[in-house]
């Protein structure tokens, strides 16, 4: 029930962030949705910690900045690597540990892998670890440092 009071309070916020209207039929009509969907969502058995991580929401904030400044920065690397007279590209596969407790930590890191510029997650493997295609060797380096799983596995809990 917790999940569920959690998802239409997003629902809602949402909705209304985005209709910018607030007269009393179109604020009806809002919250008569928000509790359509989550009574699909509820009948559906989708309100679950998969489908809505309450436990991400404070740390998610802080993973999002930090991801975003490693994206630009990755962004800037391959650009440089790209448009250098020698261009110094070298690509390789490597494997990457995913320490993360559960399937939802593990796909938020190879989503994260694959957003930043330069690596892109190729196969989740049985073991635990990710197949990651790099462009450069710093980009590897980058990820076998193991700050990105750190910060992805203190954010999934």
């Amino acid at each position: 029930m917790g999940r569920a009071l959690s998802l239409g309070v997003f629902l809602a916020a949402i909705w209304l962030l985005l209709s910018g209207h607030y007269t009393p039929l179109i604020l009806s009509f809002g919250a008569a949705s928000v509790v359509l969907v989550v009574w699909i969502a509820r009948r559906m058995d989708v309100v679950d910690h998969e489908g809505h991580p309450v436990k991400m929401v404070w740390a998610a904030p802080l993973y999002w900045l930090w991801l975003g400044w490693q994206i630009v920065m990755s962004n800037i690397a391959v650009a440089r690597a790209i448009l250098a007279p020698r261009l110094d590209i070298d690509p390789r596969m490597i494997e990457v540990d995913a320490p993360q407790a559960d399937d939802v930590g593990r796909v938020t890191y190879a989503n994260a892998i694959t957003l930043t510029p330069g690596t892109v997650s190729v196969r989740m493997l049985d073991d635990g670890r990710i197949l990651v295609h790099a462009l450069t060797a710093a980009a590897a380096d980058d990820l076998t440092s193991g700050e990105m799983a750190r910060r992805t596995t203190r954010m999934t809990g």
